[in-house]
């Protein structure tokens, strides 16, 4: 499943094509993804502008003139696709030759933007994805978004935060940064990252790198500062690419190339001086990549 670094480098693409364009036509070429889609789905919004693009988690958030909001979730493999008129004014390139079959074209947006005509076509052949339309003052009291976390970027994730939320909980460290509950987007691949670059085991139990009385310590700073700055490399470098992602100009990203210990079982540990070889285990059904000599 994409994660929060693919899902914002997806935004950032998406963003300067719709935003400000006026949904012209929508193709839904189907009735459901992962979820049927809501009534009305066109005809809502089709004559819509489209004031801007924002990201909440892992979802793709379309804001309206309508007053509603268009919510938008990639799955495992879901995609979009940008193809502008020939007229088109816009610096950069937004065509690209298509990677996906067009059986797996489920939504076609139509767009006439100030630059231009342009289509974003959305591809998923798992359909796994889903879209949704959500009123955007009723937005933070939906069930996808009430219950969310903090988000891990920008000034929210701290020190003190993170030493709030683990306080007490005997829960291993991976997990606690999972939980979307706590923190908001975290995936797989970035808290194995993460977690290696902290030297701190992902089964330690969350609450052991607080004080006694749930203070921040140097570990959940230095967790903290290593979360957000693994997700904005990966960011800039366009997510990680693995199986299905792609961004929207269809290149692939690179920060795979950059992983220290995510899917490295076997081979020699990064850091300086340890000698020791990166192992894997599973937690909560899910394969942790971790060094047991640098990670306590």
């Amino acid at each position: 499943m994409p994660e929060l670094p693919e899902v914002e480098t997806v935004k950032r693409g998406l963003a300067p094509i719709m935003e400000g364009a006026q949904i012209a036509r929508v193709e839904q070429r189907r009735p459901n993804l992962r979820f049927p889609f809501p009534d009305d789905f066109v005809a809502r919004l089709e004559g819509v502008r489209i004031n801007n693009l924002s990201r909440r988690a892992k979802y793709v958030l379309v804001e309206l003139d309508s007053g509603a909001t268009l919510i938008m979730h990639l799955g495992m493999s879901g995609s979009f696709q940008i193809e502008v008129s020939k007229d088109f004014t816009l610096p950069g390139q937004f065509h690209h030759d298509r990677n996906k079959k067009e059986a797996h074209d489920h939504v076609v947006f139509h767009l006439d933007t100030p630059h231009g005509k342009a289509s974003v076509t959305y591809n998923d052949p798992r359909r796994f994805g889903f879209m949704d339309l959500i009123e955007t003052t009723e937005l933070h009291q939906h069930p996808f978004f009430a219950k969310l976390g903090i988000e891990p970027t920008g000034n929210q994730l701290s020190g003190d935060a993170i030493a709030e939320l683990f306080d007490g909980k005997g829960t291993p460290l991976k997990s606690a940064l999972l939980d979307q509950s706590l923190i908001a987007g975290l995936g797989n691949i970035y808290v194995c990252e993460a977690l290696w670059r902290a030297r701190l085991s992902p089964a330690r139990k969350a609450g052991t790198i607080t004080t006694k009385t749930g203070k921040a310590t140097v570990k959940t700073r230095e967790l903290a500062d290593h979360i957000r700055d693994i997700i904005s490399e990966a960011i800039k470098a366009g997510g990680s690419s693995l199986r299905d992602h792609r961004q929207t100009d269809g290149s692939l990203g690179y920060f795979q190339h950059s992983f220290d210990v995510y899917d490295r079982e076997g081979e020699p540990c990064k850091r300086d001086g340890c000698g020791s070889k990166i192992k894997r285990m599973t937690q909560s059904g899910r394969s942790t990549f971790y060094c047991a000599k640098c990670q306590r």
